[in-house]
């Protein structure tokens, strides 16, 4: 027997956050995640934590080889639920440290969908006057 997938009315509503990550060293992806996670679970604690249903859809790892100055740079998408989008903002804004490397997080934008996100805020067109 086949289960039933929901109706899209019946769905949470989701809302996407692309942001940027500096690093003082090189960063993997999951260190990326974990310290996401981490930063909302120390500031909001896991009962509101579980709310937002956090998950990293994509990321770019932007770091070029034959930079000298060691920084690492990130992209990336990151879904929430909606109603929620503030108090994750909130969380990771306060990471400036993770396992003694500096760090810097950038919020770039918030969207309904992936597409309009990256059009917006990841892959901007210049503007031709």
């Amino acid at each position: 027997m086949k289960l039933k997938t929901l109706p899209p009315t019946l769905r949470e509503d989701k809302r996407y956050l692309a942001f940027e990550v500096l690093s003082s060293q090189d960063l993997s992806r999951d260190e990326l995640i974990f310290m996401i996670w981490d930063a909302c679970l120390k500031f909001h604690g896991e009962c509101e934590t579980s709310k937002f249903r956090l998950w990293l859809n994509r990321s770019w790892n932007l770091t070029s080889k034959n930079d000298s100055n060691q920084l690492s740079h990130w992209k990336g998408i990151l879904q929430c639920s909606r109603g929620y989008e503030e108090k994750v903002r909130g969380a990771l804004c306060l990471l400036t440290y993770y396992n003694q490397k500096r760090i810097v997080f950038h919020t770039l934008g918030i969207a309904g969908t992936i597409s309009s996100l990256i059009k917006k805020f990841i892959k901007p067109v210049p503007k031709i006057d």
